[in-house]
């Protein structure tokens, strides 16, 4: 099937896409209930109420949906009545909008669950300033019950809805996981192939930017799905789904650790390395195919058992180091062969592992997520301690929320000098809309509204040439807001289509007008004064990046040495299960998070000034002995875990003890540092610490890893090192006034 129609299917049968299409059929019921029962008026005030409450609706945990879409209401119905109340009064309206932006924009506080409420607050006083103006107090508060009964209504609905469609969600979520993994392998069997430019590249550890990207977005989609996969997994098919998730999380690790000596056998031998990419490749159809079968409700066929190709390869090269016993090159070439083939073979029993679970074949195993399960997933109920927290002149959520308040008053004074004034509030929710916590975000959303609004406004005016029955043009108010809903996070472009033909659809029910031709004109020229002054804004009480990311760096060391201590602790496990492998997998994600933090804040730096611009080479140094880091970790991991019964735990034990503490000491960022040889092992002083394995390597016909498991320990505690000297640099590169420091070595 063509690439593009099998990707139009899949975004057909996304989340995002049911969730919008029960969007549309909530509002479509809240609004032909209220138009049967009261009227166009009422059912025109109704969908406002739906729309301040189909904002927060995304697809989640059951538990704390309710509560998440309540706030919105609660908080905005207040300030709907009250805009009304201030319609005929331009300065006591003013002097309303700023603060109450303010203290919406507070609840970015609460991150990606105070978004859609600031979002939600803010469109109830916006879309209050539509109609004209309540003639008296009965008439405003008759708009407003109805509003609060579209918007009661619809929390109710949505509620009931997530509950029905939960074990869809989740289904569909899975299966998005599984094509994103599936991308992330196809990525690495690319470096597999890939022929740097020079030695230097090949073991530069900024080379690994776009394997970065993807991890960074997979770990964002992750604690989605985790929040709403691992929620009670208490019925076996829940607890089917989670175990695939656990699968995956594994598959990551062992994807990151298959990258391991790869540029070495691609210096000594390249041709080594087509065979395993094409494994690679194949695998990552497999789990393309088995998200394709779950999203369409069907069984997945069986994944291929690559076991015996990856073998046949060891074979031959064991083989010929056999037939030529006294020759390093050849021997080297069989040992790197061997520890590649291993992981892959890792990699390939990870997804015939996901393919068995799929089809039933399987029992998941969940010891410490049945009974943990809550440490996984993000809080279900509002606490107060983000906004306790808030109140500190650095914190991104407070200067968010006073520039928002700035632009609003700003954007407000100027609609009102603006020949067009009666649409001033299309100009504020441009502002709402493009205005982000970043320059990045807000650039993006820039072009994004100023394109959708001129092709939308362009199909609105069209529409309303036509002059159809009010009926009409709220049907296609309910469609194009489903339509928006749904593509909000995948395609922003569509929203700002379907958004501005919802917008100027409804301004024109609320009230009433027969130029179509200088709507489009006058929205036009809106939004480009919304999208104008929220980028002038965007400058203004700046979050620039540098001014949190040394925290960001802080948060990675720690994390990475946490992860080390649990990660090497697992060779005193009789098995993984119960506390200790819980504490293990809480450190195994904070570590995940906090690098993916740190390439995330470094991509938004990008494209600030280049003056306010933190060390991005530095940042990409640390980025990548980071990732560098984790592979070894990984690899450590599989071989106390998979390898168990090939170890002399006895012997290797002691250096385990020495590693963890190596590797602690020097993440330790509250304690001064100074680099020093490790004395886990006695390895060569490889020319970059980023490279992948030392000169000499273990015997390839040894059957004892305990060799491999040493070298391990002993990169892992070079790598420390290295990470640390990055965060230094980092640090110090920050700090005001400073030199800039010369990069160390550890």
């Amino acid at each position: 099937m063509n690439q593009r129609l099998v990707q139009a299917r899949r975004t057909l049968l996304s989340a995002a896409i049911l969730n919008g299409a029960s969007v549309a059929v909530g509002m479509a019921l809240v609004v032909a209930v209220m138009y049967a029962a009261l009227g166009m008026a009422a059912a025109s005030n109704a969908s406002v109420g739906t729309i301040i409450a189909l904002i927060s609706d995304t697809p989640r945990a059951r538990r704390g949906k309710f509560s998440h879409l309540l706030a919105a209401p609660l908080l905005g119905l207040p300030l709907f009545l009250a805009v009304q109340l201030l319609r005929g009064h331009p300065v006591e309206l003013g002097l309303l909008l700023v603060p109450a932006t303010f203290l919406a924009f507070l609840s970015t506080a609460w991150g990606r669950a105070g978004m859609p409420v600031a979002a939600a607050v803010m469109f109830a006083m916006l879309l209050a300033m539509a109609p004209q103006p309540a003639s008296s107090l009965q008439e405003a508060l008759l708009r407003t019950a109805w509003c609060a009964c579209g918007a009661f209504l619809y929390v109710l609905y949505a509620t009931a809805s997530n509950a029905l469609l939960n074990g869809r969600y989740r289904t569909q979520t899975m299966a998005s996981v599984l094509l994103s993994v599936a991308a992330l392998m196809r990525t690495h069997a690319g470096r597999f192939t890939r022929v740097p430019a020079d030695s230097a590249q090949a073991d530069d550890p900024r080379a690994v930017g776009d394997v970065l990207q993807r991890q960074a977005a997979l770990a964002e989609q992750l604690q989605a799905a985790r929040d709403l996969i691992l929620e009670s997994p208490s019925t076996p098919r829940r607890q089917r789904l989670a175990g695939m998730l656990i699968v995956v999380l594994e598959l990551r690790d062992r994807l990151i650790a298959g990258e391991l000596d790869i540029e070495r056998l691609q210096a000594i031998q390249p041709a080594a390395l087509a065979p395993l990419a094409a494994t690679l490749d194949t695998m990552a159809d497999e789990v393309a195919a088995l998200a394709d079968a779950m999203l369409l409700g069907r069984t997945p066929e069986p994944a291929s058992d690559h076991r015996a190709a990856l073998q046949a390869l060891r074979d031959r090269a064991e083989a010929l180091a056999a037939a030529n016993p006294h020759d390093d090159e050849i021997l080297e070439r069989a040992a790197l062969v061997r520890s590649v083939c291993v992981r892959v073979g890792d990699e390939d029993a990870a997804v015939r592992q996901l393919t068995a679970l799929a089809r039933g074949e399987q029992a998941p195993q969940l010891s410490a997520v049945r009974r943990g399960w809550q440490l996984f997933v993000s809080p279900a109920y509002w606490s107060i301690q983000p906004l306790l927290g808030v109140w500190h002149w650095r914190q991104p959520a407070l200067r968010h929320a006073l520039r928002a308040a700035l632009a609003i008053g700003a954007g407000y004074t100027l609609a009102r000098l603006l020949p067009w004034g009666s649409r001033d509030y299309w100009v504020l929710l441009t502002i709402v809309v493009v205005l982000r916590g970043s320059l990045a975000q807000t650039l993006e959303r820039r072009n994004a509204r100023v394109a959708g609004t001129l092709v939308g406004s362009g199909l609105a005016v069209g529409l309303l040439a036509l002059h159809p029955p009010a009926a009409v043009l709220l049907l296609v108010v309910v469609v194009a807001q489903g339509v928006a809903h749904a593509f909000v996070v995948r395609h922003y472009a569509t929203t700002a289509l379907a958004g501005s033909v919802m917008g100027l659809l409804l301004a024109h029910l609320l009230y009433s007008g027969d130029k179509p031709a200088l709507d489009f004109i006058e929205r036009v020229g809106d939004t480009l004064l919304g999208t104008g002054i929220a980028w002038a804004f965007s400058y203004v009480l700046p979050s620039w990046e540098r001014h949190q990311i040394a925290d960001t760096v802080r948060r990675v060391a720690r994390a990475m040495g946490r992860h080390a201590r649990f990660s090497l602790a697992l060779a005193t496990l009789a098995e993984v299960t119960g506390q200790p492998e819980l504490a293990w997998r809480l450190a195994r994600r904070e570590a995940y998070d906090a690098l993916s933090a740190l390439v995330l804040a470094s991509n938004r730096a990008l494209v600030e000034p280049r003056a306010v611009r933190p060390p991005i080479a530095a940042l990409e140094q640390l980025q990548g002995h980071g990732y560098q880091l984790l592979g070894q970790l990984s690899a450590i991991q599989s071989i106390l875990l998979l390898r168990r019964q090939r170890l002399q735990l006895d012997a290797v034990q002691p250096a385990l003890d020495a590693a963890a503490r190596v590797i602690e000491e020097a993440l330790d960022m509250t304690r001064p540092w100074q680099p020093s040889e490790p004395h886990v092992h006695d390895a060569d002083d490889a020319p970059l610490l980023g490279s992948a394995v030392p000169e000499v390597l273990p015997d390839p016909f040894e059957s004892d890893s305990s060799a491999w498991l040493l070298r391990r320990l002993a990169l892992a505690c070079r790598l420390a090192g290295a990470v640390r000297a990055d965060a230094d640099r980092v640090l110090a590169e920050l700090a005001p006034g400073s030199p800039e420091p010369v990069p160390a070595r550890a």
